[in-house]
């Protein structure tokens, strides 16, 4: 999703809200042997005076694939929120960086898809693994 912020600016909107879903690259999962059908992400903005751009996203989907215990088929619903900072210093290495016109959000939602993810997938709670006689 774009922010188109040299027009939201002219407008004088300094504040907002998006929502959308999309459907994630397969290779976007870290779990093996599982999946994300599609991301539901809500957030909003803010527009500083220095043209950085303060923005506040929220992750939901739902993880399917195999437990990485025992194999199983499993779900889990994951929720994700995170802040972050967009600037049009090019030397800032700490923060997201656009052109101060059009804000790409999907660096930061693909960095937040991932830092999301579970490192273990499990069928259910305390799942013991394969037991084998």
């Amino acid at each position: 999703m774009i922010i188109e912020v040299k027009r939201l600016l002219s407008k004088g909107k300094y504040t907002g809200e998006f929502e959308y879903d999309f459907t994630p690259d397969e290779d976007r999962t870290v779990v093996p042997l599982s999946t994300i059908d599609s991301v539901h992400v809500r957030g909003s903005y803010e527009i500083f005076d220095d043209d950085s751009v303060s923005v506040k996203l929220t992750l939901s989907y739902v993880l399917k694939g195999q437990c990485s215990y025992c194999l199983a088929d499993a779900v889990q619903p994951v929720e994700y929120s995170t802040e972050v900072l967009f600037v049009t210093d090019k030397g800032d290495s700490d923060n997201y960086v656009y052109d101060g016109a059009r804000l790409d959000l999907k660096p930061a939602v693909d960095d937040a898809l991932l830092f999301s993810q579970p490192s273990v997938l499990l069928c259910k709670e305390g799942c013991e693994g394969i037991k084998i006689n």
